[in-house]
């Protein structure tokens, strides 16, 4: 038992944007939760930032603070004695110019092989010297590429050790038949020898134009260098960022960052990653490679686990056009550099943290590739509420950020609540309409299953505001380029996020000009 204080803190988030008003955090040390005074027009539930998430619903069975999570109470009439768990939304922070060589021990290096025509980077080596347990999530299409066949049969070895992901650009290696096959199995072998470790230690990756093979002259001609320059000083430094940009194919930026977070003995972790993808982005992973890092240790069985919860949590929530790859892959290595054991139960401290911080990573590079969409101006972030679970919480968010018309809407400057309606009628999942209540931004456009009044000329700025953010350097990639819809369908628990983009001209016209 604890008492709760209320302190103030002011958001920067995309959720307050346009309010000039605190939200709370409760703390007793480090509490678990934040909470928000909710205009009474606006009887929806204010959420947090992603990595909050868990901790209120933890704190659900006090009947008054499921009222302030509803937004029916302000915090002042919390019940201040709860039995809460100790938060651990303090006990990480990003390194926003981390990368996947942040975690101790590891090493990575680019080069241009000359497998894009344009002659830019294209071929990525990460590399541990220490043997590292792997976890990978792939795509669903029954049109894997050889790469993911290939990481597949390798990771289904029991208790396999990886230490190196090789990683090309400029072609995808799918549709290409046993040939292709053969390719995938002559790589991982020449990579083996220039590091003088096990073949079946060996991943790759592939991204680029379907149907076309790997020019394997020039990539086992570069296979040599690329581990000659994995090998430099250098390669624990700057080596993530330049491999990030080598695996870029229509991306307009690199997506790389890292976490570390902190045991309550003081004992460290990190976890880094990097990620690829910008078109053919779609729930149940998009056409997008990605990379998660940890100096932690593990048993396969949860690093597998965790790896698969984060991406559910993140990649699995993104949306830029419906379409779904052949070579989707996220693949987590874990060498154990940094002492730092994890067990496998869920309910301790060294769990939950690795799991929240690995979530967060991921999130950000998720939100990262929805930003960068073919296109695209904002990021868009949907956020669903009150449903009977997060499941259904998450498919509603995914229907609404994959939909066309909204995305349309939100390039037009049109804040059309209908097609949001329209999106949440038709995702499959039954609530009652009379329990609808939808909001863009701090613009309250329906309540109760009908629409309220608003300043519709306001709600237009919000957008045109947030499209001009994106196109600025100095607001690009902050939350003022992010439009918000918050959405509650009932007085369940169930709470999801997804995010996307705007759907542009642009858009057409990337794709019409580039071959897949």
């Amino acid at each position: 038992m604890c008492d709760l204080v209320f302190r103030p803190y002011r958001s920067t988030s995309a959720e307050t944007a346009g309010f000039d008003r605190e939200r709370y955090y409760g703390v007793s040390g480090s509490m678990a939760f934040v909470v928000s005074p909710v205009p009474a027009f606006q009887r929806r539930f204010v959420q947090a930032e992603p990595r909050f998430i868990q901790y209120h619903r933890k704190l659900a069975p006090a009947r008054n603070l499921s009222y302030i999570r509803r937004g029916l109470l302000p915090p002042q009439r919390l019940c201040l004695q709860q039995r809460v768990e100790p938060a651990l939304h303090e006990s990480f922070r990003f390194l926003r110019d981390g990368s996947v060589t942040t975690p101790e021990g590891f090493r990575a290096a680019a080069m241009a092989a000359g497998l894009k025509p344009s002659g830019a980077p294209d071929l990525a080596l990460l590399y541990s010297p220490l043997p590292c347990i792997a976890a990978g999530v792939f795509t669903q299409s029954v049109l894997a590429a050889a790469p993911v066949r290939f990481c597949r049969a390798q990771l289904a070895q029991a208790d396999q050790r990886v230490q190196a992901i090789l990683i090309n650009s400029g072609q995808a290696n799918a549709a290409t038949g046993t040939a292709g096959d053969i390719d995938a199995q002559q790589t991982a072998e020449a990579v083996a020898r220039s590091l003088k470790i096990s073949p079946a230690a060996v991943l790759l990756a592939s991204t680029g134009v379907i149907g076309k093979r790997i020019p394997m002259d020039l990539l086992l001609d570069a296979v040599p260098r690329i581990v000659e320059l994995v090998s430099r000083a250098d390669a624990s430094s700057i080596g993530g960022t330049l491999a990030a940009r080598a695996i870029m194919t229509t991306d307009l930026v690199p997506k790389h960052i890292a976490g570390e977070a902190f045991m309550p003995d003081g004992r460290r972790i990190r976890v880094g990653a990097m990620a690829k993808g910008s078109g053919m982005i779609h729930p149940n992973m998009a056409t997008m490679l990605a990379f998660a890092t940890t100096d932690a240790e593990m048993k396969s069985t949860t690093w597998q686990k965790l790896l698969r919860n984060a991406a559910d949590q993140s990649f699995n929530q993104i949306t830029v056009d419906g379409d779904t790859s052949t070579n989707d892959t996220l693949l987590g290595l874990a060498n154990g550099a940094a002492g730092v054991s994890i067990p496998d139960d869920e309910r301790s401290i060294e769990y939950r943290v690795i799991r929240d911080l690995l979530t967060a990573v991921l999130q950000h590079c998720a939100k990262a590739i929805a930003r960068d969409g073919e296109g695209a101006n904002v990021l868009l972030e949907v956020r669903v509420s009150g449903a009977r679970s997060d499941a259904e919480a998450r498919q509603l968010a995914r229907c609404v950020a994959s939909s066309a018309l909204c995305k349309a809407a939100v390039f037009g400057k049109d804040p059309n609540w209908g097609r949001v309606a329209a999106a949440l009628g038709r995702a499959g999942v039954p609530f009652d309409p009379m329990h609808l209540e939808i909001a863009l931004g701090p613009h309250q456009l329906m309540t109760a299953g009908q629409p309220v009044p608003y300043d519709a000329e306001a709600a237009r700025r919000y957008l045109a505001d947030a499209a001009a953010a994106g196109k600025n350097a100095e607001t690009y990639n902050t939350a003022a380029d992010t439009v918000t819809f918050e959405i509650r369908v009932g007085q369940g628990p169930g709470m999801g996020l997804a995010w996307g983009c705007d759907l542009s001209y642009d858009y057409v016209r990337i794709n019409a000009e580039y071959t897949t």
